[in-house]
């Protein structure tokens, strides 16, 4: 019988180091992104009266599952759609009520920014790149609305102010009094955006 030869062997030791490296390393230097979401509250249904308002406060937007506009029965373009919100949020119909308010006083929209209402239903079929987008041309309504208040009462714009509060190199100081004056234009102009249940 012959001679077994020894088969040469690799070690492997040092390649777990390796690979345990490499594994910390990427865990290290990656970033993960995460999702940004809208800021809304959902609807409760625990035993929420019905709303009662009047018609006139109530700006009715509904999505059919063709991705389809209709404000109060007429269809409308999504970029129609910031323009028509603002109409109506600033219409203004109680000038005794909102001496800041801009609109057209027409006595068949909103009386006042704090009970002007807008209401949004989808259909179950709509896209979600179309409801995001309805979503973010209603923002940026108020946004407008809450910019042009800014400038009249502090010469900076909302937007501004609440990219400076949230800039970690704003003092402490500047964050109080830039929380104080975005409180008031939120309380002049507060997002009343619902979605109603069918």
């Amino acid at each position: 019988m012959g001679k077994r030869t020894a088969v040469p062997t690799v070690n492997a030791g040092s390649m777990a180091d390796i690979a345990f490296l490499l594994l910390i390393f990427f865990l290290v230097t990656t970033t993960i992104e995460t999702d940004a979401g809208l800021d809304r509250m959902l609807p409760n249904t625990n035993l929420v009266p019905p709303l009662v308002q009047k018609e006139r406060n109530v700006l009715e937007i509904s999505i059919n599952k063709e991705n389809e506009l209709m404000i109060d029965g007429h269809p409308l373009n999504l970029f129609e759609l910031r323009e028509t919100a603002i109409r109506f949020i600033d219409n203004g119909g109680e000038p005794e009520k909102c001496n800041y308010c801009k609109g057209r006083r027409s006595p068949e929209s909103s009386e006042h920014p704090l009970i002007a209402i807008i209401s949004v239903k989808n259909d179950r079929e709509t896209t979600y790149e179309t409801y995001i987008g309805v979503q973010n041309e209603l923002v940026a309504a108020y946004h407008a609305l809450r910019n042009r208040e800014g400038q009249s009462l502090y010469q900076q714009d909302y937007t501004a102010m609440e990219a400076a509060y949230t800039d970690s190199r704003t003092d402490e100081n500047t964050k109080i009094i830039l929380k104080g004056c975005i409180k008031q234009l939120q309380e002049m102009y507060p997002l009343n955006i619902i979605e109603p249940i069918n």
